[in-house]
């Protein structure tokens, strides 16, 4: 049955209701549009909008931590910079003493010159490393090396390259000593203190060939030769062997100059006086101070007997460190470091326990990770190459090599100046190297992962939070048709009414 009233007009508020929805959406395609953001509140997706603005949090964290890499990029380049310069000019010093070297036709103006010229060096060296800056904050005088303290007296020299430290904590570090560094190490036992007569005459000859790491050399004795003879007959060639020779007793002992397994002896008696009695003696693998006996006689001999020196193993904080000779590094994600030891201590030969030192804070702190904390955190400690830091304690330090110093010019120990140098040289190298992996290993590796991520990161929040074009221009043009067909079918519901005036 059909009803006719005007006082509510249903058909009416229903248009009204669907023409307002419509608009609803209309309002809301049109703001995608103009904002090219399909979530601009939350109403319009809360759990679309948690997820994007987790997504954002993560970018900024991430660009962060771009740009910090990048940064950390800039300062080890400055570093190289100096330290390639600082190579460079060794490199002259080396070249002065080679030249020093050669007397003969040398004059004494010349000498000086070359002095001159190795302190202009030298002062050059301690002005890069004073110089050497990035934002004001000097990167090679040693003030971003990591703090040492309580340095165990058998520590002769120590490198602490990288360390994970939280701010205000200290990082003990301890050695346990496994095997313990030996020389290569041979004993020529002549049963008396001296090479002994022949039957057939002081004419008669003893003939050794001794051979070391940097070279080999036979050497003659007469019969009646005092072994204190012999012994300061080999060690006249010590740099030209390698090898040191020392009496005791009625031996002569040989010992390889330096410890490590690439350091060895090698004996071989070639020719001996017809009443020498004598042998070739190893010594103990724990103790080169211990004879294992008589190896081979003298009249027995057949070709040379050889000794190798042994690298020292230990644990490092728990971490099985590389030895070689007196040396011991480790290099971990907690700690990259490197110590010597005393080899004329105890402790050096002897297996057991050592507390090294603390580290207790320092190096400079790259945060290179989006996150703030210990393991988004590299600590680098660059050590100071001034030239009195440069060397290393056995041979001597670089600022000797100037003028007045133990190793100048006119000192003679050329050998020994050549050695810091070669020691300062390889230290300026290692440090390249360790800035450089720093750069493409550290660096360079997470601006690239970072940047992917980034990347992926962009994408997922862009999925979530952007608006489809496409998608939104498509319902814009739906909601305007609906929008007018509701603006029509509420004006013929309003209009429904008037048909009442036709009753009356």
């Amino acid at each position: 049955m059909s009803l006719f009233r005007i006082n509510s007009n249903v058909n009416s508020m229903l248009a009204q209701r669907v023409l307002t929805q419509h608009n609803r959406s209309l309002n809301k395609s049109l703001e995608q549009l103009s904002t090219g953001y399909r979530i601009n509140r939350g109403g319009d997706d809360p759990a679309g909008l948690v997820a994007s603005e987790s997504l954002r949090s993560e970018m900024v964290s991430m660009s962060a931590a771009i740009t910090n890499a990048e940064r950390a990029g800039h300062i080890a380049s400055v570093m190289e910079g100096g330290l390639q310069e600082v190579g460079g000019l060794l490199q002259e010093v080396q070249g002065l003493i080679a030249a020093n070297s050669s007397t003969g036709g040398l004059s004494h103006e010349e000498k000086q010159a070359n002095q001159l010229q190795i302190d202009q060096i030298l002062q050059s060296i301690d002005r890069i490393a004073s110089a050497t800056t990035f934002n004001g904050i000097k990167l090679l005088n040693g003030s971003q090396d990591f703090h040492v303290t309580n340095i165990n007296s058998n520590v002769t020299d120590y490198s602490v390259n990288s360390a994970k430290l939280k701010q205000g904590e200290m990082l003990d570090v301890d050695m346990i000593v496994m095997d313990s560094a030996q020389r290569g190490t041979l004993f020529l036992n002549f049963m008396v203190d001296h090479v002994m007569a022949g039957g057939s005459g002081l004419e008669e000859k003893f003939t050794v060939e001794v051979a070391g790491a940097k070279g080999t050399r036979e050497f003659s004795f007469s019969s009646g030769t005092p072994l204190a003879s012999v012994a300061e007959a080999i060690n006249l060639f010590e740099d030209g062997l390698g090898v040191v020779a020392k009496v005791s007793g009625s031996y002569v002992k040989l010992q390889s100059a330096e410890f490590g397994s690439d350091q060895f002896v090698s004996i071989n008696v070639t020719a001996t006086p017809s009443g020498l009695v004598g042998s070739v003696d190893k010594s103990s693998a724990d103790d080169t101070n211990t004879l294992l006996g008589a190896d081979r006689q003298f009249i027995s001999m057949t070709g040379p007997i050889h000794d190798k020196g042994r690298d020292i193993s230990a644990v490092i904080n728990g971490v099985a460190a590389r030895g070689r000779g007196l040396t011991a590094s480790i290099s971990s994600d907690a700690l990259d470091m490197s110590v010597s030891l005393d080899g004329n201590s105890a402790a050096a030969q002897t297996v057991g326990s050592l507390e090294l030192f603390r580290v207790a804070n320092g190096g400079m702190v790259f945060n290179i990770g989006p996150e703030v904390n210990i393991n988004s955190q590299i600590r680098l400690g660059i050590g100071s190459i001034a030239s009195r830091n440069l060397g290393d304690a056995m041979n001597g330090r670089l600022d000797e090599l100037g003028s007045g110093g133990l190793f100048d010019v006119g000192s003679g120990k050329l050998d020994d100046a050549q050695q810091i140098v070669s020691s300062a040289i390889d230290e300026v190298a290692q440090m390249q190297g360790r800035i450089g992996g720093f750069q493409k290993y550290v660096v360079q590796s997470s601006i690239n992962s970072f940047g992917v991520a980034l990347e992926n990161l962009t994408a997922a929040e862009s999925a979530i939070r952007d608006t489809d074009f496409a998608q939104a221009t498509a319902d814009l043009t739906r909601h305007q048709v609906l929008s007018q067909v509701a603006v029509s079918v509420l004006a013929i519901a309003n209009s429904q009414a008037q048909a009442v005036l036709a009753l009356l």
